[in-house]
């Protein structure tokens, strides 16, 4: 059974965080507040804390969760073969609601699931998840939901679909976007589009073609 913390203050959230922080380091799963949505999360080497992440959900290995991060600096520790243009994008949208699809670095021992030898990797723009971040360390984290209905954006609604499965809740009250984040595919000279979100292609456009890149988007992303 969860219990859930307010983050309205500053002591609320550092109790709020210290809790979290504990139960991912027991190989726990909590529920924190994004920019976009509200996420389950956990430690993202702990491949059986991921499986029981997936379980939550029930959600299958072939959907492996992406990692969240607290600074755009962790990203050559977790990928490689990083394209130029990527350094533009987290400087231009990191943190915020982008979503980069990258090649893993092979020495990793973690188990996200059938990546294929990818990782998807964001920094949230939200206190509250980087302050979470910065003490456990990359988190995988996929939605606050049950797999097939619609992503929390309420601490309230996360907690009623996963509440059982989870150790602790932070609520941060309503989300503030609401809508996922955009997905890029960054393995190639040449971005391409996986998932429509908060962030416009033309953004995107707007801080890459100066490098000679444009966003390749196909009808079903």
């Amino acid at each position: 059974m969860s219990t859930t913390y307010p983050t309205s203050s500053a002591d609320e959230r550092e109790t709020a965080i210290e809790a979290a922080a504990q139960a991912v380091q027991r190989g726990g799963l909590v529920v924190l507040p994004t920019d976009t949505v509200y996420g389950i999360g956990a430690d993202a080497f702990d491949h059986v804390a991921v499986q029981a992440l997936l379980d939550a959900k029930g959600r299958g290995r072939e959907m492996p969760p992406p990692v969240l991060i607290s600074a755009a600096t962790t990203l050559p520790a977790l990928a490689t073969g990083i394209q130029a243009y990527v350094e533009a994008l987290t400087e231009a949208f990191w943190p915020g609601p982008l979503t980069l699809v990258c090649e893993q670095q092979p020495s990793l021992t973690w188990d996200l699931g059938e990546t294929r030898g990818t990782v998807a990797v964001r920094m949230p723009d939200h206190e509250v998840a980087l302050a979470l971040l910065e003490r456990t360390g990359p988190l995988a984290v996929s939605s606050a939901n049950l797999s097939g209905l619609p992503p929390a954006t309420e601490a309230t609604a996360a907690d009623g679909m996963l509440g059982e499965k989870v150790e602790v809740v932070l609520d941060a009250g309503a989300s503030p976007g609401g809508e996922a984040s955009t997905m890029l595919d960054v393995r190639l000279s040449q971005p391409r589009l996986l998932r429509r979100g908060a962030l416009s292609v033309e953004a995107i456009n707007e801080v890459i073609q100066p490098l000679g890149c444009t966003v390749i988007e196909d009808d079903d992303a």
